[in-house]
């Protein structure tokens, strides 16, 4: 077990995922805690988290992990549904005074309350489908919801191409989420969990698909909700009314491409000269 994490209030928050993602996540945090500075690790070297190992994924996690820890932290957030999945149980266990937020749990837990009918639907890359980790989450909370999940690979790279608005983005979107929701409207599901942290890009296109009467849950915004209640929780908390805060950004590999997609995901102009790339400790193992 690691020793004791020092954590106080002055300390950023720090955010990891295997790439790009986390950025919807980053957004929200920025825009739900402006007063917070923040560290975001991309893992731009190694990402798909998807195809790899369990274990690989849980030795990338903790890599990152130590990195930003040895910054100085005050609370970590692991922006990736995989890595969620994979690692966020050891990671607390390894780091027990430092609080530690995912990506599944808040999101299940909103879809829970959310649903009317208790039929919740959840898009998410293979490897997040293939956990069941949404459904066995929101089934914790609701044991009779009916869960359907369906995958959404090609959604990532249109994400990261800036395609979330186009017309081929929509063609997907039916696609995809057709199947789950053109049907008797007494069987479809009024809940849609955006299972991803790319996809919660494609908001408003899914929004005039559907209309109102289904429920869209933004696993970005139900995270750095949880965020803000665990500092609280926890007299972590920046004052009321401090000045907003810096972000520094963190990548593996690419910092150029990084600025480009991190400009497009947060609305925000982000010069390749504000992105520092780091080393993490290289593995081969299902690498």
């Amino acid at each position: 077990m690691k020793p004791p994490v020092d954590i106080n209030p002055p300390l950023p928050i720090g955010v990891f995922d295997s790439g790009v993602g986390g950025l919807t996540v980053l957004g929200a945090l920025q825009r739900r805690l402006p007063g917070e500075a923040m560290i975001y690790l991309g893992d731009t070297a190694r990402v798909p988290y998807g195809p790899k190992s369990p274990e690989t994924v849980a030795a990338y996690a903790d890599e990152a992990a130590a990195h930003l820890v040895a910054e100085g932290i005050k609370l970590l957030v692991v922006a990736c549904n995989t890595a969620t999945v994979h690692a966020l149980a050891g990671l607390q266990r390894r780091y027990p005074t430092l609080p530690i937020v995912g990506v599944v749990e808040p999101g299940a837990a909103a879809a829970a309350i959310a649903s009317r009918s208790g039929r919740i639907a959840v898009i998410a890359t293979e490897g997040t489908v293939r956990s069941g980790a949404y459904d066995a989450a929101i089934k914790r909370l609701r044991p009779e919801a009916k869960v359907v999940s369906r995958a959404c690979g090609m959604l990532v790279a249109l994400a990261e191409e800036g395609w979330a608005g186009d017309i081929v983005a929509e063609a997907v979107l039916r696609r995809y989420l057709g199947p789950m929701f053109e049907q008797d409207p007494h069987a479809a599901p009024d809940c849609l969990v955006l299972g991803c942290t790319h996809f919660p890009l494609f908001t408003a296109a899914i929004r005039t698909m559907f209309g109102p009467w289904v429920t869209l849950v933004d696993s970005s915004a139900t995270v750095a909700e949880a965020v803000a209640a665990l500092l609280s929780a926890r007299g972590l908390a920046r004052p009321a009314g401090t000045a907003v805060a810096a972000t520094r950004y963190l990548v593996t590999d690419g910092p150029d491409r990084f600025a480009l997609i991190a400009s497009r995901f947060l609305g925000q102009r982000i010069e390749p000269a504000a992105v520092e790339r780091i080393a993490l400790p290289a593995r081969t193992k299902d690498a």
